[in-house]
């Protein structure tokens, strides 16, 4: 028989139709790299508060992207890699892009090279992000825990400066802005554990239903009127949580090697103890050769 690569049967097995729950998740990374590089033309043209804007935007996307996939069922390694090169666009190239052509352009080469660094260190905490996603030897404790800041928190937090100036604070020197931009850089290759929260089960009981609704239209309003003040508040905020987080992880750390500890003394307390009980009783060399009584 011979081999027909046009065959009907072998073209509907090559091209398996897919399920538009796996396309969802996707369509909204995709919308989230137009996102980031709109904000890089927008800042380019000296549209600054929009171009913020757009990597705000691209964040809050980059956060339900994920959310959105497991609760319909439609994670992918596709949309994996595809979520990957979005962050890199979106907290590393125009984050950094946006600094430079916002104050940093005025150290010329160094500002350059600050830049640079923020986005090459976005990409790298990715690699190692994604390097590191299936460690057997990582502790239960630790899925708690990103080691280093976040692509898409960095990306906030990095971009204080300019808040700040929206709110009519005096810019600092471009050289602040520069090591500003490089600590945050810094902190997101560190190993620096940075709590999460990932795997809280968080529950709401029913008669709070309704004023968690409504604080989070709240909060979703000031951040509408108030976007400077609630970025601003929010980034100073982080930076200062970050030791509660490490500190936190010290903590669980330590009890962990505690348990470990504990159980291993206790497998070494009772392995003598099941060695007497398997072990067969061997007579004493007296008895050996005393002959046996006669019974009366």
């Amino acid at each position: 028989m011979s081999f027909d690569p046009n065959s009907p049967e072998l073209r509907r097995r090559r091209f398996r139709p897919i399920p538009v729950r796996l396309l969802v998740p996707n369509m909204i990374t995709l919308l989230a790299i137009c996102a980031g590089l709109t904000a890089i033309r927008l800042s380019t043209e000296g549209r600054m508060e929009l171009a913020v804007g757009a990597i705000v935007f691209a964040a809050f996307l980059d956060g339900i992207d994920g959310r959105i996939a497991r609760m319909i069922k439609g994670q992918s390694k596709f949309g994996a890699e595809l979520d990957s090169l979005a962050d890199f666009v979106n907290f590393g190239v125009a984050p950094g892009l946006i600094l430079y052509f916002w104050q940093l352009h005025e150290l010329r080469d160094g500002g350059w090279i600050a830049a640079m660094m923020y986005a090459i260190s976005g990409g790298l905490r990715l690699a190692r992000f994604n390097a590191s996603i299936d460690d057997p030897n990582k502790p239960p404790f630790a899925a708690n825990f990103f080691t280093g800041v976040p692509a898409p928190l960095g990306a906030i937090t990095v971009l204080l400066p300019v808040y700040l100036a929206f709110l009519d604070v005096p810019k600092p020197p471009a050289l602040v802005t520069a090591a500003y931009t490089l600590l945050i850089a810094f902190l997101m290759v560190s190993r620096l554990p940075v709590f999460s929260g990932k795997t809280a089960r968080m529950r709401v009981a029913p008669e709070l239903v309704l004023p968690v609704f409504a604080a989070v239209v709240f909060f979703v309003a000031l951040l509408v009127v108030y976007p400077w003040h609630i970025l601003s508040a929010g980034s100073i905020l982080y930076m200062l949580s970050l030791p509660f987080g490490w500190r936190l992880y010290r903590q669980q750390a330590a009890r962990h090697a505690a348990a470990l500890g504990a159980a291993a003394t206790a497998s070494q307390g009772s392995a003598p103890s099941a060695a007497s009980f398997s072990q067969p009783s061997v007579p004493a060399p007296e008895q050996e050769q005393r002959p046996p009584e006669r019974l009366h």
